[in-house]
């Protein structure tokens, strides 16, 4: 009967849902033909710069020296803290709509929040339900605004992300119709930003597409199942790919560079600069912008406070939990998604990288820097998954597990935080120092479009075009193709040292290194097939992997890649597919980077303690202390 209640309350919404998807037209901003034409210009000058062929990065000293020479009488206009995918996008939009823009990230690009997500670009299908049933207006814009970015997301990374596919089984008549009546009206209002059409599958179909999928659970027998489409990323390295991109358009960005206190006018009591510490040296320097920006995601508060120690916060932290499991345990290209558990949770089970994460926990957290998952989260997880599955899972079969925390803007009046909003929120609550929060990776870009829009209100900030973020894809991500990695397979060679005399032998670049690569650097990929083949760093680093040598080399030269944990966790994903890979990987990754930046013996031996220390944080079944119970 309930389930026949809701059918009819999605009946009554179809109106709705059309006035909506109707009047989201009339709220869209239009541009003057001069303001379209200046910002045509823009995006193209960008283009250029982006996607020379000869352009690097400028070096991590370079990018130090351009922010302590923002004097008092030559500012920024914007100075960004926080490097995750808000800061990094902040410092994209800001830099190439011609202002002048520094960003300073305590940490790595990405050490955060932005390289713990659930690695989907959501097109707010869970919204519609909620909006339908509460005839929630403004909660049906949030699912346009996240079907619009998520179309955008895709496009301007494409090497990055991919479509994905999403099953949902459903165990009763009353289900299939109504998960299929949720997803038609999901692909209605998507409209132009549709990915593709959701469908009904039959249990033998389904079956035949999730080889791995219960037909019996619970006593009941599986109906068939709904699919509808969803965008997938690789977190990490789109956020690297927005700080790398933001510093070839011109932005100062400086990861390991932490804010200590803020420089105040003492006339106006604006905040003018802050005083940074570069945490590798221990240096510190001033630095001054027009308007500061805080996009700390779950330390925003922190830094408020040290503007104001009055600052009433403005997030909500919640903590998800991830476990990644063997490949068998998905098919390659098709995720699993089951929308209510028996206590209303959603766990999803998804191929990502050549191997299963599963998940989510959603409960109230405190904020650190380096969140561990518990074992109870990980269990519910396994049970969770164990109910639509014909395979056993085991614990032992986890090998990795890992926790992030959601910077949730606050609601009042929220009880708990499954019912915070996941919207953004922008404020400056005190002059000069503009505060972003909140949202979801899905719709970053149109947060820090927000945020820099804010900022040069505040500061009466001067930019040459409007927002062209819309239009620009990341730096490798522009001509590349799905069969970009052939190029790779057919030109280059892995040219190997051996272990024993250090012979040179060649080998060739497998089809899988091959699409690795093509995949994590885009048409950048050719430099790092380069280094393999030239300086013979064409090994694997981990046995059942395609991450090479050649990959650590790239990355200390051309991505800020400071620290053994930056490349096995946020380069390379390593660390999050399989925390004994990665630990047998360290020793090689530590001896590259030490060659790229100099490193002595004792920096060594504590990038080594560093890493095995932060390995540790991922409760894989090897790692973490469990009782052998019903997933033995």
């Amino acid at each position: 009967m309930a389930t026949v209640s809701r059918l009819s309350k999605l009946a009554v919404a179809v109106a709705v849902v059309a006035t909506a998807a109707g009047g989201s037209i009339i709220l869209q901003h239009s541009l003057s033909s001069n303001d379209r034409g200046t910002s045509d210009q823009a995006l193209e000058s960008y283009r250029s710069k982006i996607n020379d062929p000869t352009a690097v990065v400028p070096r991590r000293s370079v990018q130090e020296s351009a922010l302590i020479g923002a004097s008092s009488l030559n500012p920024f206009d914007i100075l960004v803290i926080g490097g995750g995918a808000t800061g990094c996008g902040v410092a994209l939009d800001a830099v190439t709509r011609g202002l002048r823009v520094g960003l300073v990230e305590r940490e790595d690009f990405g050490s955060g929040t932005s390289s713990r997500s659930t690695k989907l670009i959501h097109g707010g299908v869970r919204y519609v339900e909620n909006a339908v049933f509460n005839l929630d207006y403004k909660g049906l814009k949030l699912v346009f605004h996240a079907l619009k970015e998520r179309k955008q997301f895709i496009e301007n990374a494409p090497h990055l992300c991919h479509v994905l596919p999403c099953m949902t089984p459903c165990f009763d008549w009353f289900e299939v119709v109504y998960y299929w009546i949720g997803l038609k009206m999901h692909d209605f209002v998507s409209g132009p930003c549709l990915l593709h059409l959701s469908r009904y599958y039959s249990a033998r179909e389904s079956v035949e597409l999730f080889p791995t999928l219960a037909t019996n659970g619970q006593g009941r027998s599986l109906k068939g199942t709904v699919v509808y489409y969803d965008g997938q990323m690789n977190d990490s390295r789109v956020n690297v790919g927005l700080a790398c991109t933001a510093a070839l358009a011109g932005a100062a960005v400086l990861n390991y560079a932490e804010v200590v206190g803020f420089l105040k006018d003492e006339g106006s009591d604006r905040i003018i600069g802050a005083r940074i510490r570069d945490n590798l040296s221990g240096k510190e320097f001033d630095t001054y912008a027009k308007v500061i920006v805080n996009a700390a995601g779950p330390f925003c508060d922190s830094v408020r406070k040290m503007v104001d120690k009055e600052a009433v916060a403005v997030i909500c932290p919640s903590c998800g939990v991830h476990v990644v499991l063997p490949d068998y345990y998905s098919p390659e290209g098709m995720g699993l998604i089951v929308p209510m558990t028996k206590d209303g949770r959603v766990v999803f089970m998804l191929p990502w990288l050549g191997r299963t994460v599963a998940g989510t926990t959603d409960s109230n957290a405190d904020i650190t820097m380096l969140p561990e998952p518990h074992e109870d989260e990980i269990q519910f997880i396994l049970d969770a998954i164990s109910g639509y599955l014909n395979v056993k899972v085991r614990r032992t079969d986890v090998l990795s597990a890992w926790s992030g925390i959601r910077p949730l803007a606050i609601d009042p009046s929220a009880k708990s935080t499954e019912n915070v909003s996941r919207e953004h929120v922008v404020c400056e609550d005190y002059p000069g120092f503009v505060t972003i929060t909140g949202g979801k990776w899905t719709t970053y870009r149109g947060m820090a479009e927000d945020a820099v829009s804010a900022a040069i209100k505040s500061g009466k900030l001067k930019p040459t075009n409007e927002c062209v973020t819309d239009k620009l894809r990341l730096v490798g991500g522009d001509g590349w193709e799905p069969a970009y990695f052939t190029v790779l397979a057919q030109q280059y060679l892995r040219m190997k040292k051996t272990t024993l005399g250090g012979k040179v032998v060649p080998g060739v670049m497998d089809t899988a290194a091959a699409r690795h690569l093509s995949q994590a650097y885009g048409v950048l990929a050719e430099r790092v097939a380069a280094i393999a083949q030239n300086e013979s760093l064409g090994k694997r680093l981990a046995h059942g992997y395609p991450f090479l040598e050649a990959e650590v080399a790239y990355c200390a030269r051309h991505e800020y890649c400071e620290s053994a944990v930056d490349f096995i966790a946020r380069r390379s994903r390593l660390a999050f597919l399989d925390t004994h890979a990665a630990n047998h990987a360290l020793p090689r990754v530590i001896e590259i980077l030490a060659a790229e930046h100099n490193w002595d013996k004792s920096r060594q031996n504590q990038e080594l303690q560093k890493a095995k220390k932060f390995l540790e944080t991922f409760k894989s079944s090897r790692n973490a202390q469990f009782h052998d119970g019903k997933h033995d």
